[in-house]
């Protein structure tokens, strides 16, 4: 119905027809001549095409094109009144997405399935299918406990997000504080049980240590956070040291096997534990204009943007350098063709990163690319992992 009555309008409106024939290059003309449609269909259609308009003033307008956003309009204005049920459930699951801060999911998911992957390849010869549940209830309770870390965060976090990270659920108003409290307990929770009832006493004990360290890193009157060392030292422990060690662990008790390092492993817990220590000094990059207003301490308020970036950087370089040099003098321990060549291509991926940093000046959208980049070298090192 909309359609048509909007078609007959501009068929007997000469002025919107004669625009509508001719090009407009500008918006203001279109609006001067939408003026002249009934007060009734302007606040349904004129405003709800407001963002069409400006895309159909690029080039020559039509009959046929206007007739064609129409039926868009249309369609938007069905969806504004579609069941109410539906969007509050769509829009609290993607709340409770980012309340889990994908890209630490991805991050731990990568570096599980990273380490499972290789505890199998080198005992090919115990795999079971019947061990696959159990690999993914590992998965999950990792999951659940990274939630419950970024989580309980947040909750404590609301009034630098709001400065820092409005996107955030919770410093957004997306999800009450009520809502994520249920969440952090119900990560905690399922997480503890989980690895209780299938994994044993001692993942459980590193399972607990990590739900520990990640409370007093946010939750008053720790907050560990505060310090720039203490901080540093929690999140390189969690997501270096405890990560990689319980899951290799855990997957060789699983195959019937007693713990043992191997080179590989050993070289992926110490590379990855001092890039967790990197991704804990940039992670402030972002969040100094925050942080100065609430007077939290960190390197990045302290030492400044430039020098921290600077720092993070040559970190890292030394990482890939002990990567290589570690392929170079242990051939027998690692596949040269790929370790040498891929982390010096990823070496040179952070040069010029930190490059671009440097020419745009610092902005804060640099500085929020750069952060991103830095999780993707992250996420790379743990998708190479098995086939070095």
């Amino acid at each position: 119905m909309e359609y048509s009555m909007i078609q007959s309008v501009s068929l007997r409106t000469p002025a919107v027809n004669s625009a509508l024939k001719s090009s407009l290059p500008h918006r203001k003309l279109l609006v001067r001549h939408a003026a002249a449609l009934p007060k009734l269909l302007l606040p349904n259609f004129a405003l709800q095409l407001q963002p069409r308009w400006m895309y159909c003033c690029r080039g020559n307008v039509s009959t046929r094109s206007w007739r064609r956003v129409s039926i868009q309009a249309r369609t938007r204005v069905g969806a504004a009144g579609s069941d109410p049920l539906s969007n509050n459930i769509s829009a609290f699951r993607d709340a409770c997405w980012r309340f889990l801060r994908p890209h630490t999911i991805r991050g731990t998911a990568l570096g599980s399935l990273s380490l499972v992957t290789r505890a199998l390849i080198e005992n090919s010869h115990l795999i079971k299918w019947s061990l696959l549940f159990k690999a993914f209830s590992g998965l999950f309770a990792l999951i659940c406990g990274n939630g419950y870390i970024v989580g309980i965060n947040q909750i404590y976090d609301i009034g630098i997000d709001k400065v820092n990270k409005p996107y955030l659920p919770i410093a957004a108003g997306d999800l009450s504080v009520k809502s994520a409290w249920l969440l952090v307990i119900f990560f905690a929770v399922a997480g503890l049980l989980i690895v209780g009832l299938n994994f044993g006493p001692f993942i459980t004990s590193l399972y607990s240590l990590g739900l520990f360290l990640g409370t007093i890193y946010s939750v008053p009157p720790f907050r560990m956070k505060r310090f720039p060392v203490a901080a540093f030292l929690i999140i390189a422990t969690v997501r270096g040291f405890l990560l990689n060690f319980g899951v290799y662990y855990a997957t060789r008790a699983a195959l019937g096997l007693t713990f043992e390092w191997s080179s590989p492993v050993a070289f992926i817990t110490t590379f990855v534990t001092l890039f967790a220590l990197v991704i804990a000094i940039t992670k402030d990059l972002p969040d100094v204009e925050g942080d100065r207003k609430f007077q939290i301490s960190t390197l990045a308020t302290t030492l400044g943007v430039r020098n921290i970036s600077f720092l993070g950087s040559g970190l890292l370089l030394l990482n890939y350098v002990a990567a290589i040099a570690a392929a170079i003098y242990m051939p027998q321990a690692f596949n040269r063709k790929i370790m040498i060549p891929v982390h010096a291509i990823l070496a040179s991926s952070l040069i010029f990163q930190a490059w671009l940093l440097e020419r745009a000046n610092y902005s804060k959208e640099a500085i929020s690319t750069f952060y991103r980049f830095i999780w993707n070298l992250f996420y790379a090192e743990y998708i190479i992992f098995p086939l070095i």
